[in-house]
């Protein structure tokens, strides 16, 4: 009965939910995880005979074993999404996970960075290396457009629509959007384009992408993090930078200058707009700081 159920959610999430193989995967691996508890608990039992007492128990092994509240969540919410559609089928008459919470997760703020100090990392490249004016391009796109490294590494030449001040994205779930460009981005994005990466290596079947390594093929996730480091090295920047951290000050200086939140949500791509919310506490933080600085009540 598991592998049956489990085929079916499979095809639910990949036909009607339209989620990419990677997502499908890590659901299927939740509910993977799930059945191997049971195995060890010596309980056979079909999905539909499962309590709610069942449940927490896995909830308390994974807790146990070390699991992370944040990935303990994750699993609950893949544990939950398989059960609603085993309800929204017939398959089940009484969904066990109705009343399973998630543990409490303290949400981090990350690591913002000023305008000036994404300014001082931009300066540090040397623009008389090879790599140069691409990687000065790069970090524009990531900064002005708020990318995600995987949406940066993934970028199309035919995605760029820069007479028209747009550049087009595919995001999590492989879910399109445009977002907005800024003229330093595209005009850096031109000096690469009519320099370093025409006159380039590029390999067959890499023609699109925007963003290529010396040997004519896409960047890796890995030499965008290396790159981001060394220039915030050089910079001087103490901070715990990654590709990541562009794109939170991206959206934090959105929301300080006074950006509507669900306009910060369509250009992040974000799903809820509980995700974009972070910004608005690092917003009020910013706000606290500002006060304790200038007004006089708070000296």
């Amino acid at each position: 009965m598991w592998d049956s159920s489990i085929k079916g959610f499979a095809a639910y999430l990949q036909l009607e939910r339209s989620l990419s193989p990677n997502s499908v995967e890590a659901y299927l691996r939740d509910i993977r995880k799930l059945t191997s508890y049971l195995e060890l608990q010596g309980k056979k039992a079909a999905p539909e005979t499962i309590t709610l007492q069942d449940l927490q128990g896995f909830i308390r092994f994974v807790a146990e074993i070390g699991l992370e509240p944040t990935s303990q969540a994750r699993l609950i919410s893949g544990i939950k999404g398989f059960y609603k559609y085993l309800t929204s089928e017939n398959l089940i008459t009484a969904d066990p996970t109705t009343l399973l919470e998630a543990p409490k997760t303290r949400r981090k703020l990350p690591d913002v960075l000023s305008f000036d100090e994404i300014e001082a990392m931009i300066g540090a490249i040397d623009l008389s290396k090879p790599e140069g004016h691409r990687n000065k391009a790069m970090l524009e796109v990531l900064y002005s457009c708020g990318l995600r490294v995987s949406e940066l590494i993934g970028l199309r030449k035919s995605w760029l629509f820069l007479d028209t001040g747009f550049i087009r994205v595919i995001g999590k779930g492989d879910k399109e959007r445009l977002i907005p460009i800024g003229r330093e981005a595209m005009h850096y994005l031109n000096i690469y384009e009519q320099g370093q990466r025409r006159t380039g290596i590029i390999q067959p079947g890499y023609e699109d992408f925007v963003f290529l390594n010396r040997r004519g093929k896409p960047l890796s996730r890995v030499m965008v993090f290396l790159i981001i480091k060394e220039l915030a090295n050089i910079a001087g920047i103490t901070k715990n930078i990654s590709p990541h951290t562009l794109r939170h000050s991206f959206a934090t200086h959105l929301v300080e200058g006074g950006a509507d939140l669900r306009a910060v949500q369509e250009m992040l791509g974000h799903e809820s707009i509980t995700t974009t919310e972070i910004y608005t506490h690092l917003d009020k933080q910013f706000l606290k700081s500002t006060l304790e600085k200038f007004h006089p009540a708070f000296k």
